[in-house]
């Protein structure tokens, strides 16, 4: 357990490592499953197009839907944007730049898979054999071909055990043709994705870098608050569980221990450290010891957020810490000169 909670806050840690690590793997995923794929083109004129399209096209939004769902932040981006304006304006910028991240990130395994199909070219193939203009690879004496019966023995060519007609036309010189096409648009795919990429990753801070680096602050500030408030609301809740259930025991343990049973005294150690334990826990309830107050500050955080002003907040703060503090330091001197007489009585004995 304690290697699995090392990995996770690891992982948490490095988040954006991860999910480029992610977004790699789902690239590799894509590309495998690609070449485990068998592709049986239907050779007919009416679904040729529609399957050869489809192989090239539907995998993809697959993957970019996926890359979305597997990516945290896309909660982060939907909270944020829809969550009321309270004391805190929001930046529609930094959604942008949240949203842009993201984006980025879900393509790489679409474009890898487009990549693919068109460098193999059989999807391609299967497309635009019925439509692509073979005329140079017809036989002499069949130029006059009816039409529908050249398309029809065109969407054929895919299908190698199907193609019978290799003395009107030769198939093995029409598929190269073809590939050839579908090669030549995956290298101008790449190119262009390759060029867009550099585009926004390399030219876009040069020109906006001020404006580039205010985005980029704030969508990391939202993404590590929303992280310190889960993890304060997870400890806030064990304290309060653990609060909670030794008052239900303290409550009842005069039913639950016989009478006979004398109870056994705690050494100096043992009371020291459940002291430390206890103080731990109510500094962890932070003032919230009821489940209305947990609620109230719940809805609170979700419904009007504090303002991105930690010197007014902690000003306004300090009244209301001084009065608590003031009374706890009182009971804290109180019971620290009853521990000190206990200490001295103990000491003359």
């Amino acid at each position: 357990m304690d290697k699995v909670r090392i990995m996770l806050q690891f992982l948490q840690a490095n988040q954006e490592s991860f999910m480029n690590g992610i977004c790699g793997i789902m690239a590799l995923a894509s590309a495998q499953m690609y070449s485990s794929f068998e592709f049986t083109c239907p050779c007919l004129p009416e679904y040729n197009y529609a399957y050869g399209i489809g192989i090239l096209v539907v995998p993809p939004i697959w993957f970019f839907l996926l890359g979305f769902v597997m990516n945290n932040n896309i909660s982060v981006l939907t909270e944020e944007w829809k969550r009321p304006v309270g004391k805190r304006r929001k930046d529609p910028s930094v959604l942008r730049y949240m949203f842009s991240s993201m984006t980025q990130r879900a393509l790489i395994a679409p474009a890898v898979w487009i990549a693919v199909t068109l460098m193999d070219g059989k999807s391609f193939l299967c497309a635009y054999s019925a439509t692509t203009d073979l005329s140079e690879f017809l036989n002499e004496s069949h130029q006059n071909l009816p039409k529908k019966a050249l398309i029809k023995l065109q969407a054929t060519i895919p299908c190698k055990d199907v193609f019978d007609e290799h003395a009107i036309i030769s198939r093995d010189a029409a598929t190269i043709y073809i590939r050839c096409l579908s090669q030549a648009c995956g290298w101008t795919f790449l190119m262009v994705i390759t060029f867009a990429a550099f585009l926004m990753r390399a030219i876009r801070p040069c020109f906006t870098q001020a404006a580039f680096l205010k985005t980029k602050y704030w969508s990391h500030y939202i993404d590590t608050e929303r992280k310190l408030f889960d993890e304060t609301c997870k400890e806030h809740a064990k304290s309060f569980a653990r609060v909670c259930i030794q008052q239900y025991f303290e409550s009842i343990s005069g039913e639950i221990v016989p009478q006979l049973q004398l109870p056994q005294k705690k050494g100096k150690g043992d009371k020291e450290e459940d002291g430390e334990k206890q103080k731990s826990d109510e500094e962890k309830l932070l003032g919230v010891r009821k489940e209305e107050d947990m609620n109230k500050v719940l809805w609170n955080w979700h419904s009007c957020k504090p303002p991105l002003n930690i010197s007014k907040r902690a000003q306004e703060a300090n009244g209301h810490v001084h009065s608590y503090s003031s009374s706890f330091s009182d009971e804290y001197i109180t019971q620290t000169s009853e521990k000190k007489t206990a200490v001295a009585y103990y000491s003359k004995v």
